[in-house]
């Protein structure tokens, strides 16, 4: 059976190269054609406009066929809950910070939205920490196996059935997955490694053709924390906590009907867009790892971050907006910078007590997508970011709310909005969701998904199971009032 696996993912993996060489074989013939009939220059521009046509359409079509079955969201024990004012006092019993840090994280702390209901492993309860390398596996284990647990139980798709990939080798050891299981693990991605690990599945599940990925994101806070007294490495103490999701997905199609070797899809992918600023010494440099003065690792975060965040949300930004908003939104969009444009050359041409030009606009991205996922990196962060990308205070509610029942959890706390959303029974079939993550690098990716099956309150009522998640006990005290 996995020899015919193999051979069926192989012949269509080739089938699938000779129908593009066929393609641009075909294009080249066609402009051959067109220059030695001495035809209108203009004929030139039909065969490249069909390839770019068939292209496009590949693409989205590969999309198409990727689909999230269902997702988990770890909700840790409450034993290891840290309320604000334990975590201040416990910053100040632990002996390694002066006082200046201690009121640096204190105000940090305070200003950021976050809640008492936060979790640290249980490595940083004692004192002094235990963050040593065995306590960080024990903490990945305390992370990834509930999680993946709860996700195969909700789809019914036993571990040893799961084809690849898994996240890394701890996971496939202990579900004693298949020797032709594909293991990738992708670190020092930072927020933005869930989008990148959904783009890794993606591109095995086209060659691997029906079959399932796993998509597990972790926070590991055990060795990721900080001991010194730089200022700009206490950041990552203020706002990281623990937190772990897993989601499945597939590239089967229809999902079957709902058995239970082929669960169906929850969500249909619509669009992955990835950029980065990597080549940028001054991006590179705003988020990394290194010592200190005293030759305590931690995460820096560089001086100027914002600046060049907004550079590379514009540059993804434009990428992005081909790809989701809709025509209307888009013909709305040149027309309003055709207008800016005339309006700032008219004014150089004025004299200069008139009044400023207006700032370019922005394309309304509420057109695109119903729901949004934030990158959740505390309440100040996610406002500027909202209302950077036009958005009011209820699509921000899920990555506020997230971020103070929660904390920033990197890459899963996109998950973790997704469960709240649902959780609330906003999400309706033929909705859209959209993911943006940001990380070190640094890199901006999104997620755009479409919700193809029954409202959740609906499902759950079939399945007999909960669709809470991570929120069911507290989500009828959300959101909060924050000043």
């Amino acid at each position: 059976m996995v020899m015919d696996i193999a051979h069926r993912d192989h012949l269509l993996a080739a089938a699938h190269g000779v129908l593009a060489v066929a393609t641009l074989a075909a294009c080249v013939l066609a402009e051959v054609a067109v220059f030695s009939s001495r035809r209108h220059a203009g004929l030139y521009l039909v065969p490249v406009s069909a390839m770019v046509l068939l292209y496009r359409f590949r693409r989205r079509a590969a999309a198409s066929d990727v689909g999230l079955v269902d997702f988990s969201c770890l909700k840790p024990p409450r034993r290891l809950r840290i309320p604000v004012a334990g975590l201040l006092e416990h910053y100040k019993l632990i002996g390694c910070f002066d006082d200046s840090s201690v009121e640096f994280m204190t105000k940090v702390i305070e200003a950021s939205g976050m809640g008492n209901e936060t979790y640290f492993p249980p490595s940083l309860h004692y004192i002094p920490p235990a963050d040593t390398h065995a306590e960080a596996i024990r903490e990945a284990h305390m992370l990834f196996f509930p999680t993946l647990d709860d996700l195969f139980a909700k789809t019914g798709v036993p571990p040893g059935f799961c084809a690849p990939p898994s996240l890394s080798a701890i996971i496939a050891n202990h579900y004693r997955m298949p020797s032709d299981v594909k293991t990738y693990n992708l670190s020092g991605m930072g927020c933005a490694a869930g989008v990148i690990g959904v783009d890794v599945a993606r591109n095995l599940l086209r060659t691997h053709a029906m079959s399932y990925a796993v998509v597990v994101s972790a926070e590991i806070v055990t060795v990721g924390w900080d001991s010194g007294k730089d200022q700009s490495k206490l950041l990552l103490n203020c706002y990281f906590r623990t937190g772990c999701s897993a989601a499945l997905v597939t590239s089967k199609r229809g999902g079957g009907g709902g058995a239970a070797s082929s669960p169906p899809v929850k969500y249909r992918l619509v669009s992955l867009t990835r950029t980065n600023q990597i080549a940028n010494d001054r991006s590179y440099r705003s988020g990394y790892r290194d010592e200190d003065d005293e030759g305590i690792t931690g995460f820096t975060l560089g001086q100027g971050v914002g600046r060049m965040v907004s550079e590379l949300l514009r540059a993804h930004l434009l990428t992005l907006s081909i790809s989701i908003l809709p025509w209307r939104e888009k013909l709305r969009y040149v027309a309003a910078v055709l207008v800016s444009a005339h309006l700032r050359r008219h004014d150089k041409l004025s004299s200069s007590s008139s009044p400023p030009p207006p700032a370019m606009p922005m394309p309304d991205f509420r057109t695109a997508a119903e729901h949004f996922c934030l990158p959740s990196s505390g309440r100040p962060m996610i406002w500027r970011l909202g209302q950077g990308l036009g958005l009011g205070e209820k699509e921000m509610e899920a990555a506020l709310m997230t971020f103070h029942r929660f904390g920033n959890q990197s890459a899963a706390s996109l998950w973790y909005q997704l469960a709240y959303m649902e959780a609330k029974g906003r999400v309706r079939r033929g909705d859209t969701v959209w993911q943006l993550g940001i990380g070190s690098g640094l890199k901006a990716n999104s997620l755009v998904w479409e919700r193809v099956a029954a409202d959740d309150h609906f499902a759950s009522e079939r399945r007999g199971r909960s669709t809470l998640g991570p929120w069911r006990e507290c989500i009828h005290n959300y959101p909060v009032a924050q000043p």
